[in-house]
C-alpha cells in the first residue's frame, strides 16, 4: 500500500522493468486497466500506485504472487512466494496512539490504521495482518533474540537477530530501522 516516496516503487516500474510481463508503459497501463494486477489484495488500476516493503503483488493472469522485500545492498527486489504466504503481511507499527472519545489506534509502517489493538501491542513491534480479513491476527515483539531485516540505514537489507543489540543510542537507533520477522523465545535473565 502507500509508502514514503523514498521506499516505494511504482507498479509501471514493477511490471516492466522487474517482472518483464510489458515493453512500454502503454502495455502496463492496458494490464492495469484490465484488473490483472491486485496489491495486497485489492485490485490497482494506477500506474504510479506505490509498492512498497512486504507488499504482496498477485498477478491473476498469470497465477504468480510477488512479496517485495530488500536485497543486501538496499535494491528492491520481487521474492516469489506461495498463495498460502500471499495471504498474510508483516507491517511494523509506527504508532500507538489514543485518538477522539479515548479510542486507542495503532498505524504500521505502510500507513494502515487498526482502532481497538490489542493492549499489548508497543511501538517497534512487528504485526501480522490477514489481508483477506485486513485484520491483525498476531504479533511479534522486537526483543533480544528476534529475527529482523532491517528496513533503512547503511545495514539495509540483512536478516539479523536483534540479540546483539544493547541498549545505546546505536540500538535506539537500529530499532527505528528494524522489523521482526521470526520470533524465538526470549533469552533467560542472567542474576
Amino acid at each position: 500500500g502507500p509508502h514514503k516516496l523514498r521506499e516505494c516503487l511504482p507498479l509501471n516500474l514493477i511490471l516492466r522493468n522487474r517482472l518483464k510481463y510489458a515493453l512500454t508503459g502503454r502495455e502496463v497501463k492496458s494490464i492495469l486497466q484490465n484488473r490483472h494486477v491486485k496489491v495486497d489484495g485489492k485490485v490497482r488500476t494506477d500506474v504510479t500506485f506505490p509498492a512498497g516493503f512486504m507488499d504482496v503483488i498477485t498477478m491473476d493472469a498469470s497465477g504468480d504472487k510477488f512479496r517485495l522485500l530488500y536485497d543486501t545492498k538496499g535494491r528492491f527486489t520481487l521474492h516469489r512466494i506461495t498463495p498460502e504466504q500471499a495471504k498474510f503481511k508483516l507491517c511494523k507499527v509506527k504508532r500507538v496512539e489514543v485518538g477522539d472519545k479515548a479510542v486507542p489506534y495503532l498505524v504500521t509502517h505502510d500507513g494502515r490504521t487498526f482502532r481497538f489493538p490489542n493492549p499489548d501491542i508497543k511501538v517497534n513491534d512487528t504485526v501480522k495482518l490477514d489481508l483477506e480479513k485486513n485484520e491483525i491476527v498476531s504479533s511479534i515483539k522486537l526483543h533480544n533474540g528476534a529475527l529482523c531485516m532491517v528496513t533503512g540505514g547503511h545495514n539495509i537489507g540483512l536478516s539479523v537477530s536483534s540479540s546483539s543489540v544493547s541498549r545505546t543510542t546505536v540500538a535506539s537507533t537500529w530499532r527505528t530501522f528494524a522489523i521482526a520477522v521470526v520470533t524465538s523465545s526470549p533469552p533467560a535473565c542472567r542474576t
